[in-house]
This record gives structure tokens, C-alpha cells and sequence, in this order.
């Protein structure tokens, strides 16, 4: 491969036949359709060649976390025909590099970068679809928009031009699965909250879960989990 890595597409295929064999459980176990949760590929130090392995085995969606690697791998994502996503935490003055190139903008946590994300999105004549990042458990060593402060910045940053807020995006803390679940609660219970209040059509994304808490998520409302660990482990050599 011209990546230079060897990896086992056997393993990678019974990797993702089993991630999304747990979605489709999860989602029978909250009553919901498996269609309401979309996979995003967290393709972070994963060679570009994959993306086309992933894409015959039935993902669409990749998402990266830096955004130097997602231009680099962007002419593989887009012969593959996946839809790209900016996962990471994203600086003021690398959002010209990725408006009108990604599907979604995950990271969006503060007023002050969706600022930025608008003026360059209407500098291209183009709408930048975003979710708003929230800090569910108020850790000091994560970004993102405080529970108590949510729908009051999602106000202001729901009247800026040339962006769409879809809805809201979390990291839960490092902790066993089920302990996940109550922050996962509030969550979507601040997502309906906006989306009741406001009135948003479009309104309509909680992207929560990893790989090791992703099936929580679920059962609590995830409408998209990024994984990546479940995905490669053991593909690689």
C-alpha cells in the first residue's frame, strides 16, 4: 500500500460488522430505528488508504481531529465519495482551511469561533453546518460550552449568518460505560430543551459515544457516535 502500513481487511471487516451489530442492539433496546444513528469513522492516524475499505464495507461518514490530516487525506475522502467531518477542537485560524470542505463541524465551543466559522463561511458564499460542543461534566481539562450557559449561547450563535447549528456534540468523561449514562441523560434532555423551545427544523444531531460508552449513548438518544478504536483494533501490523 502506498501508505506504507499493512493492515487486515478481514479483521477490519468483522470489526465493523460487529460495531454496527451493537448499534442496531443498542438502538432495538431503546426502541428506536437503526437508522437513526450515523457512524462516523474516527479516522485519526488511521493511512488514507482505508477509506476505501471502509467505504465497501458500508460507512459513509469519517471524521478527523486535526486539521493539517484532514487535508492531507481529503483527495482519499472524496474519490472515496465519505462525508467528512471536523471532530477536533478547532483554532480560530485554521477555520478557513476547512469551511465549505467538511460536511460538519463537531467542535464548536465558544461564541467567539463561531464568529469566525460565519465570516469565512459568508466570505465563500457558503453555509457551514456546526454543532455546538458542550462540557456535560464541567471538566477542567475539556473544552466546550457549560450546561447552565447552553441555550443562551446557542441563541446568539443561532442568529449568525452563513452557519446552520444542527445540534450538540459531548465528550463524556473517562469512566466506565454505565457511569456515562446520567451525563448522557442530560444531554439529551438539554437537546430536546433547544429544540422544543426553538423551533429549529433543522435542529435535528446529539453526537455522543466512543468507543468504549457509544451503545449508552445510544440507548440515552445518540443520533451519532465517533469511533475509532473499535473500528481498527487489530487491523493494523
Amino acid at each position: 500500500m502506498s501508505s506504507g502500513y499493512n493492515f487486515n481487511t478481514d479483521r477490519l471487516k468483522e470489526n465493523i460488522e460487529k460495531v454496527f451489530e451493537s448499534i442496531h442492539s443498542a438502538a432495538r433496546r431503546a426502541s428506536r430505528q437503526t437508522e437513526e444513528v450515523t457512524l462516523v469513522a474516527v479516522t485519526k492516524s488511521v493511512p488514507e488508504d482505508i477509506v476505501f475499505f471502509l467505504r465497501n464495507y458500508g460507512i459513509k461518514n469519517v471524521g478527523e481531529n486535526r486539521v493539517q490530516e484532514l487535508l492531507k487525506k481529503m483527495p482519499a475522502f472524496e474519490k472515496a465519495n465519505m462525508k467528512v467531518h471536523m471532530i477536533g477542537t478547532l483554532q480560530k485560524n485554521k477555520v478557513k482551511k476547512v469551511v465549505g470542505r467538511v460536511t460538519l463541524i463537531h467542535s464548536v465551543d465558544s461564541e467567539k469561533l463561531a464568529v469566525e466559522i460565519s465570516k469565512r463561511s459568508m466570505d465563500n458564499s457558503v453555509v457551514s453546518d456546526i454543532l455546538l460542543q458542550i462540557n456535560i461534566s464541567e471538566e477542567a481539562t475539556k473544552y466546550g460550552i457549560s450546561l447552565k450557559d447552553a441555550e443562551h449561547v446557542f441563541e446568539r450563535i443561532n442568529s449568525l449568518s452563513g452557519i446552520r447549528v444542527r445540534g450538540l456534540m459531548t465528550i463524556a468523561p473517562l469512566v466506565p460505560a454505565e457511569e456515562c449514562r446520567p451525563y448522557f441523560q442530560e444531554m439529551r434532555e438539554l437537546f430536546e430543551s433547544i429544540r422544543r423551545g426553538y423551533g429549529v427544523s433543522w435542529f435535528d444531531t446529539l453526537s455522543m459515544g466512543m468507543s468504549n460508552d457509544y451503545e449508552i449513548a445510544i440507548e440515552e438518544g445518540a443520533t451519532m457516535v465517533r469511533i475509532g478504536t473499535a473500528l481498527f483494533e487489530g487491523v493494523f501490523s
